[in-house]
């Protein structure tokens, strides 16, 4: 007997779930994502969050405003310095503390390298995960000139716990700018290697134009910030809109890009560290003498109320809320973590798109998953 012939209008295909994770090299941590599939076809994005809490805005609340402050680095800690720099503005605001001239730029400085540093390894890792190895090295090779220096000056490389309320923990060393200088120079010669290797990569190109797009409504619907939202259209750098320590006297743009989709997001955060490096740039060629902190009482207390800051990280907008009973410690601290925001959008730029686009979706948001689950 033959066998029956089957037409198309008679196939049928069955809906199956694919767990990525939690332990999976796409999610960069310990992070779920349940895939449902038709085919290669994505139907829906469910993460699953809570594989790394670790309760760090309870535990802020059994130390002093000063230790406090370095539980931060273990958040994002490829944000490290920016993550310690909103504490102390927060804590700085409500106690009224003036910060000198010395420490706001050395603050910045700190700041714009440490965004290098993310944006250096998130370049590496984002070609990894669309299936280029070789930038991965070269990411960790070049980052490692910077961590070099953070060494060098904080006595850290990841979590430095540097800034401090008041300043910073310590000045940088004498031969802190012409080092930095020379750095500068290497990272702009990497740049070229970058470009030629990746931006201008037609297979990177079709991998990511035109894939994943998140529209500026939905970037402003899902709380959206950062290069995320800013290749989306948005305006939404804190250093523009809201400026702290001296930003406000820097020649630096905002990087905006209207393509929505993953090349868009790839656009935004090469020429972000453009900017980085301009920023730091201006301020070597400034850099203000004499104190590096104002000194401080041992225990520290804030009048009663409510404080919040926020400032640009690598990732976008972070903020914190400290609720203060007049006490040593925070009766409350609460942080708005860009990643947690920007999770949001893996669902909306993924359903309909294949399995293999997940990956690129997620390697555009750029997420660290300790950011979220704090």
């Amino acid at each position: 007997m033959e066998n029956p012939i089957v037409t198309p209008s008679e196939l049928k295909t069955e809906e199956f779930v694919v767990n990525i994770g939690p332990q999976h090299p796409a999610t960069h941590g310990v992070l779920r994502v349940e895939a449902t599939l038709d085919g290669e076809i994505i139907k829906d994005v469910l993460p699953h969050l809570g594989y790394i809490h670790r309760g760090i805005e309870k535990m802020t609340e059994s130390l002093g405003y000063k230790q406090s402050i370095f539980l931060t680095s273990r958040m994002d800690y490829l944000s490290a310095h920016i993550n310690n720099h909103v504490c102390a503005l927060a804590i700085e605001k409500a106690a009224q503390i003036e910060v000198p001239a010395r420490a706001k730029a050395i603050r910045i400085i700190m700041d714009e390298l440490q965004r290098l540093t993310s944006h250096e390894l998130w370049w590496g890792s984002c070609a990894m995960d669309i299936g280029a190895v070789t930038p991965f090295f070269l990411a960790f090779r070049d980052r490692e000139r910077i961590l070099e220096l953070f060494e060098q000056n904080t006595g850290n490389r990841l979590t430095m716990s540097y800034i401090i309320p008041g300043g910073v923990m310590n000045d940088v060393r004498p031969d802190f700018v012409p080092k930095l200088k020379a750095l500068i120079k290497s990272i702009k010669d990497y740049r070229k290697e970058y470009d030629q290797l990746i931006t201008g990569n037609f297979i990177f190109q079709h991998r990511t134009q035109g894939i994943g797009i998140l529209s500026k409504e939905q970037a402003i619907s899902l709380g959206c910030t950062g290069p995320t939202a800013r290749a989306s259209g948005l305006s939404c750098d804190i250093r523009k809109l809201y400026p702290y320590d001296g930003y406000e006297k820097l020649d630096f743009k905002e990087v905006i890009d209207y393509g929505c989709d993953n090349w868009a997001r790839y656009v935004v955060r090469m020429e972000e560290m453009n900017q980085s490096i301009h920023i730091i740039e201006q301020l070597l060629d400034n850099l203000p003498t004499g104190d590096y902190r104002t000194k401080l009482k041992g225990v520290l207390k804030l009048p009663a109320g409510e404080y919040y800051q926020r400032v640009e990280s690598a990732r976008g907008e972070l903020g914190v809320y400290i609720v203060s009973d007049g006490g040593a410690k925070p009766y409350r601290m609460k942080f708005r973590t860009p990643c947690y925001s920007n999770l949001g959008a893996v669902k909306p730029i993924s359903v309909g798109m294949k399995i293999a686009d997940l990956m690129a979706n997620m390697a555009t948001i750029d997420l660290v998953i300790p950011d979220m689950d704090r």
